[in-house]
């Protein structure tokens, strides 16, 4: 059955409905809790769903923070170049949402949503120490995308170090029951990665 559509030049909408159709569109979206540290020495603590694992040899991860308001991370990747990964999980997603408050400059939200810091092995940045995986990351790139004055810029970035809590592990497979990750839809949905199903690959 072919269903009933309404298209959408991009061009001719604005930047927000294509936004909101994007977000709406690309479902679920993991969430990359992305710790930070500035030059001066202040944590910063963000959550962003426009964020991936890009490659595995070696590993490499991708995370998109726009301007606007909410520009510490960038601010802070671009001046220190490293950043920490923290997996939001079924445990730690109320405290993510916290941390997506836009505040001072000057605030942690490591403190702000009450979250415990843990030194790094091989960067400055924190780690979140709630947080079930981690993956301790230097920057290899920034990329802008998009118009001049909009957009967002990517950030590539090299895991250097990565932490999993061993009840989650099986050798170095991920049990995924286990670690009961949170997705990203739109607005303020989000959904459980528990509802699993496996399909063997055709040889």
């Amino acid at each position: 059955m072919i269903e009933s559509q309404t298209s959408f030049r991009v061009a001719d909408i604005s930047a927000q409905d294509g936004y909101k159709l994007a977000t709406g569109i690309v479902v679920p979206r993991p969430i990359g809790w992305i710790g930070t540290v500035s030059a001066s020495g202040l944590d910063n603590l963000a959550p962003y769903s426009f964020f991936n694992v890009m490659s595995g040899d070696p590993v490499h991860v991708v995370f998109s923070p726009g301007g606007g308001a909410r520009k510490d991370t960038l601010d802070n990747v671009r001046e220190v170049g490293e950043f920490t990964v923290n997996v939001v999980t079924a445990e730690t997603v109320e405290a993510m949402n916290a941390t997506s408050a836009t505040l001072p400059a000057d605030e942690d939200e490591f403190e702000h949503a009450s979250i415990t810091k843990l030194s790094s092995v091989e960067i400055g940045p924190c780690r979140v120490a709630e947080a079930t995986a981690t993956m301790e990351c230097v920057v290899t790139d920034i990329v802008h995308v998009g118009h001049n004055d909009g957009g967002n810029h990517l950030v590539i970035g090299e895991a250097v170090m990565i932490h999993v809590a061993d009840r989650v592990l099986d050798g170095t497979r991920i049990l995924q029951d286990e670690l009961r990750a949170i997705g990203r839809h739109a607005g303020s949905w989000y959904s459980n990665a528990t509802d699993l199903f496996s399909i063997e690959r055709p040889s």
